[in-house]
């Protein structure tokens, strides 16, 4: 079998890279075939997944059924009412991420992602902040949860749930969620109860991390950090900089200003705890530019519990860091549950490596749709992104084999080819994999 070269960052194919890899293909997808009652609802599967992975100019489902040669209605209701178990799907994928990618230093980045949309009949579409496009714009939230085993050279990522952001205007207005198919059980939830609940099933299906991170719109809640800890899941997450904590405990409980929380800010630039503290250099990653070096301080405080007024501080302590650029001078604050035995490089290599999301919605998009949609049902929303999410997966696995195995003698992946794949060009890979 010949093999095609795979270009990092880029892993759109023609349908002769697609074939080349038919055998790990064909296995990938028999093990869900058990969730497809009738094999004609399999082999639409196929051809989604497949058009999702072509070298299309735009992966909805109007060029990707043209490519396969099927009626765009079909494969509209193929998404939308067809029979088939997505939900087991999605299971199965976390399990066999576990199965062939565990590792002890493996992370899980949780993030919300906005998709600019026209119109007002995507379901959850409203103006809210978008991050595609850095501003309040009209779109589509989706609460993500990705695995990535961290690997410094060569890592594997997945994205191991996508679920929609349910504005609370949409969840007031149940005959407009009707309309959308958003079932009457789904009520707006904040994203990080979302999260939480992402977490819960990824670890009912064997799932585990050293650490998940976050930014400070999860972190800023002090329930979620309670959460966490009661799901037993050390995590390390961004706070803004007017987060509440005491660095030590107050001498009595009360309402007074002396005994009340400090910003984190404030406790970071007058606590003793920190000013007595010289800044220490840690490299969090190697980049093509050179390393990435941050100064920090770090010290043990305690969180505000609060659902009590006067609010109170927690038992247990939290890890406190406070990083500054070097070159730039930019300064984040993050909080750890971490145990006190936990070392800044840990914390700080689990810390920054949400870029691992940030590029993979940016290979997601370019390479498998996955911000594509063009539906009307909530039901299509979540099947598109379930086969986007699975397709980033294959060429996932596929780009960390070959990138071993010599390949000059290939056609390479990362070749753009006809932007306007018409469907003899998908059928040939279609006759290998079915």
């Amino acid at each position: 079998m010949s093999v095609p070269e795979v270009v990092p960052g880029d892993h759109r194919m023609t349908a002769d890279q697609i074939g080349s890899l038919q055998p790990a293909l064909a296995a990938l997808l028999g093990k869900f075939r058990e969730f497809f009652k009738r094999p004609e609802t399999f082999a639409h599967w196929e051809r989604y997944l497949l058009g999702l992975m072509l070298d299309l100019k735009r992966k909805s489902i109007e060029p990707i059924a043209l490519a396969a040669g099927v009626a765009v209605r079909t494969l509209q209701e193929f998404l939308a009412f067809f029979v088939w178990d997505h939900e087991r799907i999605d299971d199965r994928l976390q399990q066999m991420v576990m199965d062939d990618h565990a590792g002890e230093r493996a992370i899980g980045v949780i993030d919300g992602s906005g998709h600019a949309k026209q119109g007002a009949k995507t379901p959850g579409v409203k103006r809210q902040w978008c991050g595609e496009r850095g501003k309040v714009d009209n779109c589509v939230v989706g609460q993500h949860l990705l695995y990535t085993d961290n690997h410094a050279r060569n890592p594997f990522t997945c994205m191991l749930a996508s679920d929609l952001y349910l504005p609370e205007d949409w969840a007031a207005d149940r005959e407009r969620c009707r309309a959308a198919g958003i079932p009457d059980e789904l009520d707006y939830r904040p994203k990080w109860q979302m999260a939480l609940d992402q977490l819960k099933a990824a670890l009912g299906n064997g799932v585990r991390f050293s650490y998940v991170t976050f930014d400070e719109e999860y972190g800023q809640v002090p329930a979620f950090w309670f959460e966490l800890d009661a799901l037993g899941q050390r995590a390390i997450g961004e706070v803004p900089a007017n987060f509440l904590c005491w660095p030590s405990l107050p001498h009595c409980h009360s309402l007074q200003s002396a005994h009340a929380a400090k910003r984190v800010d404030n406790v970071c630039r007058q606590s003793p705890v920190f000013t007595q503290q010289k800044w220490q250099r840690v490299t969090v990653k190697n980049t093509t530019r050179g390393p990435l070096v941050w100064e920090v301080k770090a010290a043990r405080v305690h969180l505000v519990v609060a659902s009590e007024t006067p609010s109170r501080p927690t038992n247990r302590q939290y890890w406190l860091i406070v990083a500054r650029h070097v070159q730039t001078g930019e300064i984040k604050y993050f909080v750890s549950n971490a145990p006190a035995s936990a070392g800044l490089q840990e914390l700080l290599t689990a810390a920054f490596a949400r870029w691992h999301v940030e590029k993979w919605f940016e290979r997601a998009k370019q390479e498998t749709g996955f911000g594509d949609f063009e539906v009307r049902t909530y039901t299509s929303l979540i099947r598109h992104w379930l086969c986007s999410r699975l397709a980033m997966y294959f060429l996932a696995e596929q780009t960390q084999r070959l990138r071993g195995e010599k390949s000059a003698d290939h056609a390479g992946t990362g070749g753009r080819g006809d932007p306007h794949v018409g469907h003899e060009d998908l059928e040939p890979a279609l006759a290998l994999v079915c």
